[in-house]
């Protein structure tokens, strides 16, 4: 019986050392944790130092820099809200994946989320999601319709559809800290937080409505540019601060009750605190009588009142993700990213919105931490793209990515070990038009040094040398001094098109 009760006794402790092995084993996996803000410039993150960083500084996201990476060349393959969020989940061009404008549908295709799964991972979505079709490879997902509301918005999941009180940016994060408060603890997660934030219309959170008010925030240098040393599209874009935005649905200049009609989501607490800060402005507006650059000067610091504040609000919910990951221990053993689809112009060149190749809407802000992975406070300058996160979530994962998808796993990049053999140039093709904003489809090749653009339809051709003119307002590609560089650039792009199996010729 000694014996029998001994074997029986070691039996028992190898396979609970089994159970104990496996969970930490599979819990030695990353988690990962994505926040994804939309239409979020780089330029509004104070860890990028820019014009706006010491009046709108955004101390959480800087957390992330300050305790991991701040790439500062990270750029998207197409500047547009869901192209860029279909290049994400698949790993491919718009070409491949099929989403190239904002009313294509993501059909069902392999993603990154869904192999995750595959390898253990237990996986959740919340926020926007602006795709036309159910998430797919999700445990757990709870969206936005279409491209969402800020006040009350209407989620829907799995179980049905629902209005929710409350700030989207709030109640976003509620559900993901929900979420990540009741998974199971012995499996590897990832959580991707989609924030709506800080999209057009830029309504300012309830803790936010007077922030800024009494600010002047610096105008860019390019904010009057008259398009002088450039081609027709930016001359005849629908995007410009002066002509296109508008002071009703924009800027909340109420001048008619009907225009109450804008507020009909909110309900009487929270209609009575946005008029409390919009009526005075608007009667300050209406006395003022402004026009020409007085009103464009006018309209920027408006625009940037709202916008900046509606950022802060997605700032604090970082801030409160980072906190909850840290409070349960779960810091140490997972990936945290900050990124946007894309960027934004924050009065550049006179312009809000996005679209075009130009450095202000094709380069988004990325920042990781990953502790004992990604070295505290570094800075990386290598071209990188919203192309290679799946292949770099798959490798975290231990997965090995399929040969569809075309961008690069960051790993080694995120290590301090950029390969030799790295990306010197990046391939970007946008393809809505006709359609709101008036940019004409283009693609084009940028490399660190210079960006070439075709307006294929219009027979268009830009170059900038981004050494020189970093603001990109003087189209060199006629000047008989880049006769070689055009050349060179021509070929950059044929080879790249053919490496992603681009179906547009530029012959």
């Amino acid at each position: 019986m000694m014996i029998k009760s001994e074997v029986s006794k070691n039996s028992f402790l190898l396979f609970f050392s089994i159970i104990v092995c496996n969970c930490v084993f599979a819990q030695a996996k990353p988690n990962i944790v994505f926040i994804f803000s939309d239409d979020h410039a780089y330029q509004s993150i104070s860890a990028y130092n820019s014009r706006l960083a010491k009046l709108a500084p955004t101390p959480n996201i800087d957390r992330i820099a300050k305790d991991g990476m701040l790439f500062q060349k990270c750029y998207v393959t197409n500047s547009l809200c869901t192209p860029s969020r279909a290049t994400l989940l698949t790993g491919t061009h718009s070409h491949i994946n099929g989403v190239r404008n904002l009313s294509d549908r993501l059909s069902p295709q392999i993603t990154f989320p869904a192999i995750l799964h595959d390898l253990g991972y237990q996986t959740a979505l919340v926020g926007k999601w602006h795709l036309k079709s159910d998430p797919v490879g999700f445990d757990y997902w709870d969206i936005l319709i279409n491209q969402g509301q800020y006040y009350n918005p209407d989620f829907v999941s799995a179980g049905g559809t629902s209005r929710v009180t409350g700030y989207a940016t709030d109640l976003i994060t509620d559900k993901a800290l929900s979420w990540l408060g009741e998974r199971k603890k012995d499996k590897p997660f990832l959580m991707m937080i989609h924030h709506k934030a800080p999209h057009r219309p830029w309504e300012k959170g309830p803790a936010h409505l007077s922030l800024y008010e009494d600010v002047t925030f610096p105008e860019p240098e390019t904010l009057f540019d008259d398009y002088s040393g450039r081609g027709t599209p930016a001359k005849k874009q629908e995007m410009s601060i002066d002509k296109n935005m508008t002071l009703r649905s924009d800027l909340k200049i109420h001048t008619n009750p009907e225009d109450d009609k804008l507020y009909a989501r909110l309900n009487a607490e929270q209609l009575a605190a946005v008029k409390k800060v919009y009526d005075p402005i608007t009667a300050q507006f209406q006395s003022l009588n402004l026009s020409g650059e007085a009103l464009v000067k006018w309209k920027y610091q408006r625009y940037m009142r709202d916008y900046l504040a509606v950022v802060r609000s997605v700032d604090d919910n970082v801030g409160r993700v980072l906190d909850y990951l840290d409070k349960n221990g779960l810091s140490k053993n997972t990936l945290v990213i900050y990124c946007s689809d894309q960027g934004f112009y924050l009065g550049e060149h006179g312009w809000f919105d996005k679209r075009f190749m130009y450095e202000e809407s094709f380069r988004t802000p990325l920042l990781m931490k990953w502790p004992g992975v990604i070295k505290k406070g570094s800075v990386n300058n290598d071209l990188v793209s919203n192309l290679d996160f799946a292949q770099t979530f798959i490798e975290m994962a231990g997965g090995k990515a399929p040969e569809r998808m075309q961008g690069l796993s960051l790993l080694p990049v995120m290590k301090g070990h950029t390969p030799s053999s790295w990306r010197k140039s990046l391939y970007y093709h946008y393809y809505d038009h006709p359609a709101e904003h008036n940019v004409p489809k283009h693609e084009g090749v940028a490399t660190k040094e210079y960006k070439l653009i075709s307006f294929y339809e219009l027979g268009e051709w830009e170059l900038y040398d981004l050494r020189k003119d970093p603001h990109e307002m003087h189209n060199e590609y006629a000047n008989p001094a880049y006769l070689s560089v055009v050349k060179n650039m021509k070929l950059e792009l044929d080879k790249l098109k053919r490496q992603y199996k681009a179906e547009h010729s530029t012959d």
